[in-house]
């Protein structure tokens, strides 16, 4: 649906501001761009979230300001075309925005191709790894299975399954050992839940990557893995799309993890010192079990081995195959402790992570 409203005001942030502010205008705005604008509104250009994720890769961290990802070559148009040539002009760039300026290049609207509310259906399917025991959940996992725990009044599981579903995929995979059965007679076939659902019953804890060895038949499409027991608001067409366009065998979501040191670090060279640092705060990348893989990845796992993904990834690395990274900047929790699963069944994570707009 092609619209043009008010709610493009909520896009406009100025030349200057940070990533963090980026992220914080698609995440309001859900319109999947931020316009950038000079201190006279003129606009400068646009951000994207692939825009964010490409800054993201190349080192820039949240801080960093906006204007070494900022599109300057974006396309615009003046008020008034017909929306048969907006259209023609969004599948010829393959883009779903295209702002409109007045004669002084000023924002004065924003053309939209909203393929959120109407998702096209996706053949790809889903594997939830949901055979955890949940030990350092105890005594909450001992009568139940981690993936079914409540958050916001229905289980995790379903949360991750909804989400998804809102993205058009319909066909899942569960993975299930700890308590298994009490998985399957809540969700059954998911013919309650508008989706397909099948099982792969593990007879003994095969790690994060292992069950896929279950897997019959092979999948004929990349298909996405994600843990039972992480609540995300990334959009798992987007980490889908992404590794198709990369023509990638494996890609892995990743989360950035910053370590502050609470001590001034010395830098020396034998006895001298040659530098000093107070307080340096590290970045890493980390794993937020959610994944893409092609279904050549099932082919190394052999037969029905102990096997965690990381350990898959090398694998896969280990052929001479492409294995990139999705950076993950959306609201992110690994529900393993009692005090994640409180944070989920906060207020304010019920409201802004586990949404399905």
């Amino acid at each position: 649906m092609i619209t043009s409203t008010r709610s493009w005001l909520q896009t406009l942030l100025p030349i200057g501001s940070s990533i963090r502010q980026a992220i914080q205008v698609l995440d309001e705005s859900a319109l999947k761009i931020v316009l950038v604008t000079n201190d006279t509104g003129v606009l400068v250009g646009t951000i994207s979230d692939g825009d964010i994720r490409r800054g993201l890769l190349k080192g820039l961290d949240l801080g960093s300001s906006i204007d070494s990802i900022v599109h300057y070559d974006a396309i615009i148009v003046p008020s008034g075309l017909s929306n048969e040539v907006i259209l023609k002009l969004m599948i010829a760039n393959e883009i779903q925005q295209i702002p409109i300026v007045d004669e002084n290049f000023q924002v004065v609207g924003l053309h939209l191709w909203d393929q959120i509310s109407s998702p096209s259906a996706r053949a790809n399917i889903m594997i939830i790894m949901a055979g955890g025991k949940g030990t350092r959940l105890h005594p909450q996992t001992e009568n139940c299975p981690k993936s079914l725990l409540p958050v916001a009044g229905k289980p995790i599981l379903e949360h991750i399954i909804d989400r998804a579903k809102g993205e058009g995929i319909s066909n899942f995979v569960l993975a299930i050992h700890h308590l298994g059965h009490m998985i399957e007679e809540y969700f059954g076939n998911g013919q309650k839940f508008g989706v397909n659902i099948e099982y792969l019953r593990e007879q003994f804890p095969m790690g994060t990557a292992g069950a896929l060895s279950l897997i019959n038949p092979t999948p004929e499409n990349a298909f996405i893995v994600t843990n039972g027991d992480v609540l995300t608001d990334v959009r798992y067409g987007g980490i889908l799309d992404f590794h198709i366009q990369h023509n990638a065998s494996a890609t892995m979501g990743v989360r950035v993890y910053e370590l502050q040191n609470p001590f001034g670090v010395v830098q020396t060279q034998g006895i001298d010192i040659v530098g000093y640092e107070e307080k340096p705060l590290h970045r890493t990348h980390i794993n937020a079990g959610v994944y893409v893989l092609e279904p050549s990845a099932i082919a190394l796992l052999g037969d029905s081995v102990l096997t965690d993904m990381p350990t898959l990834f090398t694998m896969i690395k280990g052929k001479s195959k492409k294995v990139i990274a999705y950076p993950i900047h959306e609201r992110w929790l690994d529900v393993g402790r009692p005090s994640d699963l409180q944070t989920a069944n906060s207020e304010n994570f019920r409201e802004i992570e586990i949404t399905n707009e």
